[in-house]
């Protein structure tokens, strides 16, 4: 069967285009399971932590007794001492009846659980397990956090900690490694069992190292993956070029660099965009992947779109990154931080948050600006017909920047400010998306993006437009400004950019003109 890009359940070496995780699977044995660390996997929603444990496993199972199980869809185990005791032995006795154990061990550790001490019996089925077993006995649990919030699993995780400290001073044996797998940190839980009042972060898990291993993908891993592909269909891309560029819209989150991948191949080659397998390879390509991605629907942008109305704050939060481009310092003690990066919105870059990749970001300016439409905050009113920015197919963005100037002279000539500090933005990116949308594509700078400024890259059938916004604060930075932008144009290597600037001045100059630097010319909109 030939290979396919794979975004559903675990990914197989055999079937499926994976990139190669040899590397990270040696630090994993060596550094953590070898070493007989006990450790949890948390990331974010679809980020591989399932498909890392199957690997784990395929690894260790010639050296070690692997005992892989999960607790989705395990809400009966959770019922009390007793029926969590009686599943997993259960569970792990399927599970031993497929490995080379002897039958004595078998049936030792099937035997009928003590409904008065199922726990003390659970924990001499495992020394007994372990001190028989021909190997050391590695216990995996994915979807360990479905059930986080339940006593029951808390003493579980007792038993675990006491039976490890145990066998450090060598007065029992047990698990030579435990690996869960979830989104949340398990070493951080909140116990919801104590009185009111006391409710305080229980650590039944505070014998947890932790997993510095970095589960994202690099543009240099990307390509061992398109390598793979690019052997059996000889489509004749840049795989480099290609790699990085995937990158640049993920940041390596394994979910959506596996879905860009899967659209190219399996949704948009063979369609009259793209005719041809090799056509899709292409930046064009992967910006029409992108593009499809972000207008589907699917659990990991179902989460985090829930994430964003359970958590109002945090939601306050992203919005001021985007909107306002606030800074804040990185650090995961600050409860709305930590939640941020726990659901992958948030990861650090030199310091401070920043947005975990370009697809949600982008994905997140989309579903705010939509919101402010629909709730008409910002007192919208009919935009212009989008056609007539269009010809031969392509954007007129010296017409777009023309008409926005008109617009907005019309309907925000008069308003104060504050309100335009704080909405000038979204304006004009209200404005934007609705000539664009279903054809061109956009993506904010992040890198840039301060309370003063935002850089704006259009991408529309190919061809790029730079778009800086700022707020004017006197002639030298703006000059500082436009200086930067010509530089920006050479690094994008296009021959026009374009200046928005929001100016409060009370004799201010609006207006339109264009300055030329270099070979290079840049439209300026002063409103």
């Amino acid at each position: 069967m030939a290979k396919q890009f794979n975004t559903a359940g675990i990914c197989i070496p055999e079937r499926n285009y994976m990139v190669e995780v040899k590397c990270k699977m040696d630090v994993i044995v060596k550094d953590y399971i070898d070493a007989g660390k006990y450790f949890t996997i948390s990331r974010a929603r679809q980020y591989g932590k399932t498909t890392m444990l199957y690997l784990l496993e395929q690894v260790l199972k010639t050296q070690y007794l692997v005992l892989r199980l999960s607790f989705e869809a395990a809400d009966e185990m959770f019922v009390s001492l007793y029926s969590f005791a009686t599943g997993f032995v259960r569970r792990i006795s399927r599970i031993l009846k497929t490995q080379d154990v002897a039958q004595g061990i078998l049936d030792d550790w099937h035997q009928p659980v003590s409904e008065q001490i199922p726990f003390d019996e659970l924990s001499e089925r495992i020394t007994s397990l372990c001190c028989h077993s021909d190997k050391p006995v590695i216990l995996m649990i994915d979807e360990v956090d479905k059930s986080s919030d339940n006593q029951v699993f808390l003493s579980f995780l007792g038993l675990l900690r006491n039976k490890y400290l145990e066998q450090m001073q060598k007065n029992d044996n047990t698990f030579q490694s435990v690996v869960l797998a979830g989104v949340y940190d398990i070493k951080n839980l909140k116990s919801k069992f104590r009185p009111a009042g006391e409710q305080k972060y229980n650590s039944p898990w505070n014998i947890a190292v932790d997993f510095d291993v970095d589960m994202s993908f690099s543009a240099e891993e990307i390509e061992t993956m398109l390598r793979a592909y690019e052997e059996d269909h000889h489509t004749g891309m840049d795989v480099s070029y290609v790699s990085r560029l995937i990158y640049e819209y993920t940041s390596g989150y394994p979910y959506l660099v596996s879905r860009l991948c899967q659209l190219a191949d399996e949704r948009l080659a063979g369609t009259e965009a793209f005719p041809e397998n090799q056509e899709v390879w292409t930046q064009e390509g992967i910006v029409a992947a992108e593009l499809m991605l972000r207008r589907q629907s699917g659990t990991l942008f179902d989460d985090l779109i829930k994430k964003l109305a359970d958590f109002p704050k945090l939601k306050k939060m992203v919005q001021d990154i985007l909107f306002c481009g606030r800074r804040y310092p990185f650090e995961r003690d600050n409860h709305l931080i930590d939640l941020g990066v726990t659901f992958g919105f948030f990861k650090e870059n030199n310091g401070v948050v920043a947005i975990g990749n370009r697809i949600f970001e982008t994905k997140l300016y989309d579903l705010f600006l939509s919101e402010m439409l629909l709730e008409d905050t910002l007192g919208q009113t009919e935009l212009m017909e989008r056609n007539q920015f269009i010809a031969d197919g392509m954007l007129q963005m010296n017409l777009v920047m023309e008409k926005f100037y008109q617009y907005f002279t019309e309907i925000y000539a008069d308003s104060d400010q504050k309100f335009i500090e704080q909405q000038g933005r979204k304006i004009f990116l209200l404005y934007l998306k609705s000539i664009i949308n279903g054809t061109g594509n956009y993506y904010i700078e992040a890198q840039t993006r301060d309370a003063r400024r935002t850089d704006i890259i259009v991408d529309y059938r190919g061809r790029q437009h730079i778009i800086e916004l700022k707020i004017w604060r006197g002639d030298e930075y703006h000059q500082r400004g436009e200086q930067q932008l010509f530089e920006y144009l050479d690094y994008y290597g296009t021959e026009t950019g374009y200046l928005l600037s929001f100016n409060f001045n009370q004799h201010k100059k609006t207006g339109i003109q264009e300055i030329s630097y270099g070979g290079k010319r840049i439209v300026e909109v002063v409103v």
